[in-house]
């Protein structure tokens, strides 16, 4: 049952995955016009909607930096033609970033502040390089050195204390792994990807499809890869680590935007525009700084406590694969059937665009949803700093 307040989702497309490096697929594309040819092609879906009519843009972008420093969605919204009067903004909660941008907006919708908005997230990881934001400073000042000595540390030993603690062998997180590409393979020979994915416009041509997924990945040659993150240093602090994490059970760096369309319940009916799912429940919390990765764990319990669900009536979970421990961690913690997290694959497979991962997740579990004839997603995203966002929808 709705009600004319209830938030709905009317659209949601995502670009192909592009590696995210020289000679990427989508890597001669600005990350402004990629962004702009994504919210051109979900607005244009919907041709009751008068452009001028839409409240705000809200972006996510984690590198702000150089050709992502000036506003994405704005210039993107610009750069489309459309109306100079709608505003646009950035969000920055780390990978969570789009997820966030949907949370604001419907939030900004539930007040009864906005009627429609574009929400969605973009990262050319290719062009603006991951940590350049830095430039070399150090972020954390010296309070926050004397709370956690020695120190934090990058997410990629984060994964590594979630595998020690947990009590995952490297095997598990290359089946893992192979499953991811295994399941996305599988995903774009049924089409499954074909009603989401749009295709976008380069300087060599049209990309309609995903160029991240790799055929025939096994268990077995992703067992000859080298784990990246252990150092001397790092392994007489932490004696416990078997050091398992490699590029093949990370998530892939990759080019990508993604974007989906909101309003409140009562201007999709004045519009006639048909409501595809709503914004059920939502959630976000902090956990350990240190494990970092750990946040989809008290996220979920927090989102199905408000909701009123339990794990058993989610149909379908998309967890980003930041890392292999990241989803096996979780699956340890809940009596969720492993077959209905990510059965698309995840971002081992499909890449990681750090600010455009939250609206993409949720474009692939809004179209599984439908094509399962599926009520309940729960989408969480771990994010850097130890935090992580958790969404329910339910397909109407």
């Amino acid at each position: 049952m709705t009600t004319d307040s209830d938030v709905v989702i009317v659209d949601a497309v995502r670009t192909p995955s592009g590696r995210g490096k020289a000679g990427g697929a989508l890597a001669d594309v600005h990350p402004v016009d990629l962004l702009s040819q994504t919210i051109e092609t979900l607005v244009g879906r919907s041709p009751a909607l008068d452009p001028a009519s839409v409240d705000d843009v809200i972006v996510g972008c984690v590198s702000q930096v150089g050709e992502q420093s000036a506003t994405p969605g704005r210039l993107a919204w610009l750069a489309a033609g459309y109306p100079a009067h709608v505003p646009a903004t950035t969000i920055d909660r780390k990978c969570g970033s789009s997820q966030q941008a949907v949370h604001f907006a419907a939030q900004g919708i539930r007040s009864g502040e906005y009627d429609v908005v574009v929400a969605g997230g973009v990262e050319s990881m290719s062009r603006v390089v991951m940590g350049s934001a830095r430039m070399g400073a150090d972020p954390y000042g010296a309070r926050i050195a004397e709370r956690y000595q020695p120190g934090l540390v990058s997410q990629g030993v984060a994964a590594e204390l979630v595998t020690a603690r947990w009590k995952l062998s490297r095997t598990e997180l290359d089946e893992y792994s192979a499953r991811s590409h295994e399941l996305a393979a599988r995903a774009q020979d049924a089409g499954e990807f074909a009603r989401e994915v749009i295709g976008i416009d380069t300087p060599s041509g049209r990309v309609d499809a995903d160029e991240t997924i790799r055929r025939g990945t096994t268990a077995e040659k992703l067992a000859g890869l080298r784990a990246v993150f252990e150092t001397d240093e790092l392994s007489a602090r932490f004696p416990e680590i078997d050091w398992s994490i490699t590029a093949g059970n990370s998530s892939q760096i990759t080019d990508g935007a993604s974007a989906l369309l909101l309003m409140s319940r009562r201007r999709a009916d004045e519009l006639g525009l048909t409501p595809r799912a709503r914004i059920h429940t939502m959630s976000v919390v902090g956990d350990d700084p240190l494990l970092m990765l750990t946040g989809p764990i008290p996220a979920t319990d927090k989102v199905l406590e408000r909701s009123g669900l339990s794990i058993g009536e989610i149909d379908h979970v998309e967890l980003n694969e930041a890392f292999a421990p990241v989803p096996l961690a979780w699956l340890a913690e809940f009596n969720a059937d492993p077959d209905r997290v990510n059965p698309r694959g995840g971002a081992i497979a499909l890449g990681h665009p750090l600010g455009a991962s939250g609206t993409r997740l949720m474009t692939t579990m809004l179209h599984a949803l439908e094509d399962n004839d599926q009520q309940f997603g729960l989408q969480l995203m771990c994010e850097a700093g130890g935090m992580a966002n958790a969404t329910i929808i339910e397909r109407l």
